[in-house]
């Protein structure tokens, strides 16, 4: 089975290139970007100015094929891809929840942007704590590393 999506807007940001990028919006406090919708989907964008949060789904443009075995951002061990966030991966999607600043027409100005400038966007949904928060025991392990995320950045290896 093949499935395929196409674009609905593209993702910009001042990161220009991978290397730098924070590995995820909370570790970019105070960063701006722009989500720009194209026209043929600008009617999706009704009521979205009424949620403070939005959840970008993306695809990794620039993200090399991906192992199964990878050594995430914040770790020297190789882990498998579905225990990490890595960028490569089978299918190079990724999502952020980030804080929508702002609605003009078809442009969206968000805070806390993780992504690099050109991604194309894939979909946009709605952040609701009700239905995206849960109490959770354990975060694997990213327990002994976790500290590290707010200096984590980008450092190339899962690019083209």
């Amino acid at each position: 089975m093949e499935i395929c999506y196409r674009p609905i807007g593209v993702i910009h940001s001042p990161f220009r290139e991978p290397n730098g990028v924070p590995i995820q919006p909370s570790a970019a406090k105070g960063i701006r970007g722009t989500v720009e919708v194209f026209p043929e989907y600008a009617d999706g964008l009704k009521d979205i100015e009424g949620f403070s949060h939005v959840i970008l789904i993306y695809h990794f443009h620039l993200a090399r094929p991906g192992e199964l075995i990878v050594r995430p951002y914040m770790d020297d061990e190789g882990h498998g891809v579905f225990a990490t966030r890595a960028p490569g991966r089978p299918n190079p999607i990724g999502l952020s929840v980030v804080r929508l600043l702002e609605v003009r027409g078809r442009r969206l100005t968000v805070g806390n942007i993780d992504v690099l400038d050109g991604t194309p966007l894939l979909d946009i949904k709605p952040y609701v704590p009700e239905f995206d928060v849960h109490r959770v025991e354990r975060i694997g392990w990213l327990e002994k590393n976790v500290h590290k995320l707010p200096e984590a950045r980008d450092d190339g290896r899962f690019t083209r």
